[in-house]
């Protein structure tokens, strides 16, 4: 026999403190509550919102774990840096009074930026920082996300989101990397090595989360939090990679589904919070609780008959922290189920053991203040010029007739449309509120689309529109002044929202913006439709009609401008859609569709296909080789293509390598993104690039619900080329 490894030094401090600790204080750890239960009355107002004598309950007499949020929720405000350091350091200052020391881990929603730190950086939202098909710019985000939470004194970040966005209904849909699994996987992967680094004790780097485990984001009805029905291979082949991938890239710590999959809520589910997660996927970490979700087993799901059992069912399914929030019910609960036996020691050790080991990986036990300063560590120049770039490529050119863009700077224009003069809805939710909708407190040094246009330009521009989203637009105004100018920019979209306050029951355009837009078509002057939001609204009708079509989705606080630099021509557009825009509200269907889907009568027919996004310039790939045409199971093929540049413009072009699996034992995509690069090229310049398809990119989840590579015939395709090679039998 061989002698057992010797622990690591981690490994030795966690079981040395886990011995010294009572039940009380191991159940307290793996409880996470609210900052209002530790806060003044109007916490968000209050200059020093720590009530010490709440603090001190929850510390010295619940041991809590962990602390989430800003001051007063619901109303979730973003609160001044030097705040949060003060926030931050009365709660480790309180913790290193305790016992035995624990430091308390304070988590939040950081979403596509430190949502709730006043002037943070707030990059593009998840959806199109896909759309950059930019791997570095994501890995450069998490980079920033993290220093700028580790500045604000705060330790986790509740991100990213690697649920799949395959339900275009759901609100949620905007938080995610699209409906691609492989664009998921690299982009949040991305996310996530740069939020953490090689030593998530580093001062700038901070732990990350995966949510939301698992098959969240494909409700049958595209409601937030309502069921979802998935198979179990569709959940291996599509909903699971992304959390594979975030485990991989070291995420240590996973949220759970706050809905059910076939009948069975999430924080309920052994067979996937223990069997799958830790059993397959390997996660050593600890998995966290969403919002208030162990008490719904028995309040909404009717799943437990207490609330005591509810407890003991989602610490028993694999359940190590829950965000309770309000109280301390779950650590009263948990502490009589110890002491009963119903819940055994050794589960709560099991739970209690994993987050210490987070808490000393990322060097909590040793950071006596906030990890970083302020100066020269948030909102600096470097990242506020990366924010740029991300929201610059991440836009996507849809439509161009003619030519129509660029503008010219000297062209007079109407802007009008709910979305022209608003930062909020290029922002969406999680940004300074919950919901995102408080446009007062948005910095006033971006510029809205309205305002980036009328700086970019000479020519006359006229708007016609509302302060708010919801204002009545003038709409015999705005026909009045379309007949006076050469264009209208009609800038159409949606408000802001996130989780179940997002819930819609159609695609469809609000009736008012297409009566709108319709009185605008018809006098007959070109139109430019921009569109911002987090969800595909149908604007077939209206796209149909305009010269040229330009997809915002969700660009960030430098939007404004990066959508004018496009409409001017000083910026080359390069986004590429990240998930199929539907043509019609109920024709859903994503690019990597079953042949059943596109046969006979069956069309994938959306209004623009997965990965379309147009340039100023034209590119053209030729020379698809793949060697070698014959391989073995579990060998990789290389794959290189040509890429020119054949316009006048330098540009940047992502190039997508798909692979279709012929014929196999389980219906197989029409074709499934397989790798992509993004390269910048100049007029007449070409490029070849490589790249190398592994087993793993050929496998799929066999007849045994195991990943399988099957022998047969397979088709890379690359642009209007395709290249067949064969895997042999062994």
């Amino acid at each position: 026999m061989s002698a057992e490894p010797n622990p690591s030094p981690v490994e030795e401090r966690v079981q040395a403190l886990l011995a010294q600790m009572t039940l009380e204080e191991k159940v307290g750890q793996m409880t996470q509550i609210d900052f209002s239960v530790v806060s003044v009355a109007n916490g968000q107002d209050a200059e020093n919102p720590v009530d010490q004598a709440k603090l001190d309950d929850a510390i010295f007499n619940h041991h809590v774990g962990s602390i989430l949020n800003t001051p007063t929720t619901p109303n979730n405000r973003a609160q001044p840096i030097e705040k949060w350091r003060n926030i931050t350091q009365r709660i480790r200052d309180t913790a290193a009074r305790s016992r035995l020391k624990i430091p308390v881990i304070y988590g939040i929603d950081a979403i596509h930026g430190a949502t709730y730190t006043q002037n943070s950086v707030l990059f593009p939202q998840a959806i199109s920082m896909a759309a950059t098909f930019n791997p570095e710019l994501s890995f450069k985000e998490g980079e920033i996300v993290a220093r700028e939470v580790k500045a604000s004194g705060l330790d986790w970040n509740f991100s990213p989101v690697m649920d799949i966005g395959r339900q275009p209904l759901w609100p949620r849909l905007w938080e995610t990397y699209g409906e691609d699994v492989h664009l998921a996987q690299t982009l949040g992967g991305a996310f996530i090595k740069g939020h953490q680094g090689e030593d998530m004790a580093a001062a700038d780097k901070a732990p990350t989360c995966l949510k939301h485990y698992v098959g969240y984001s494909y409700p049958l009805n595209g409601k937030d939090r309502t069921p979802a029905w998935i198979g179990e291979r569709a959940l291996r082949e599509w909903f699971l990679p992304g959390f594979e991938a975030g485990v991989l890239a070291g995420a240590p710590s996973v949220m759970i589904n706050s809905a059910e999959v076939d009948g069975i809520p999430g924080h309920a589910n052994y067979h996937y919070l223990t069997e799958i997660l830790r059993g397959e996927l390997g996660f050593k970490g600890f998995t966290v609780s969403d919002w208030e979700d162990i008490i719904r087993l028995h309040t909404r799901d009717k799943l437990a008959a207490s609330p005591r059992e509810a407890v003991k069912m989602a610490v028993m399914a694999g359940v190590d922290m829950s965000m309770v929030p309000f109280n301390f019910s779950f650590y009263d609960l948990l502490l009589d189920l110890a002491k009963s036996g119903e819940v055994p020691v050794s589960r709560i050790d099991e739970a209690v053991a994993r987050i210490l080991r987070v808490k000393f990986q990322t060097g909590l036990f040793e950071r006596t203040e906030p990890a970083l300063p302020v100066a020269g560590y948030f909102a600096t120049a470097e990242a506020v010029e990366v924010n740029r770039q991300a929201a610059r490529e991440a836009i996507v050119l849809a439509k161009n007739d003619n030519r129509m863009l660029p503008l010219s700077k000297t062209a007079s224009i109407l802007v009008t449309g709910p979305t022209a003069n608003l930062l909020s809805v290029m922002n969406g939710g999680w940004t300074i509120t919950w919901q995102g909708a408080s446009e007062e407190l948005y910095p006033k040094q971006y510029p809205t689309l309205l305002q980036a246009i009328q700086r970019k330009t000479s020519g006359q521009v006229t708007f016609v529109g509302g302060q708010r989203f919801s204002d009545e637009i003038n709409i015999e105004q705005a026909v009045n002044e379309a007949r006076k100018h050469d264009v209208v920019v009609l800038a159409l979209g949606e408000k802001t929202y996130t989780e179940t306050e997002g819930n819609i029951d159609s695609l469809a355009l609000d009736p008012v913006q297409l009566q709108l837009a319709r009185a605008i078509f018809e006098i007959g002057k070109p139109v430019v439709l921009v569109t911002f939001g987090g969800r595909p609204r149908i604007i077939t009708e209206i796209a149909d009609k305009a010269r040229a079509v330009v997809l915002g989705f969700l660009p960030g606080m430098e939007g404004g401008a990066a959508l004018a630099d496009i409409l001017f021509g000083d910026v080359n557009p390069s986004g590429k859609l990240p998930i199929s825009y539907p043509r019609v509200v109920n024709d859903i269907t994503p690019y990597d569709h079953k042949p059943i889907e596109a046969y006979e009568t069956n069309q994938y027919r959306p209004l623009y296909p997965f990965g379309h996004g147009l340039s100023y310039t034209h590119f053209e790939t030729s020379g698809l080789l793949v060697k070698p045409a014959q391989i073995k199971a579990g060998d990789s093929v290389e794959v290189s293509v040509r890429v020119k540049n054949t316009g006048t413009r330098t540009g940047k072009e992502t190039v997508l390598v798909y692979l279709n699996d012929i014929a196999a034992s389980v219906s197989r995509p029409v074709k499934q993104l397989k790798a992509f690069e993004k390269v910048e090229l100049q007029p007449g310049e070409q490029k070849t690039l490589h790249f190398t398809l592994t087993a793993q990119a050929m496998s799929f989840i066999g007849l045994n619900m195991r990943r399988v590579v099957e022998p047969g015939d397979f088709k890379v395709m690359v642009g209007d080329e395709s290249v067949p090679f064969s895997v042999l039998p062994n």
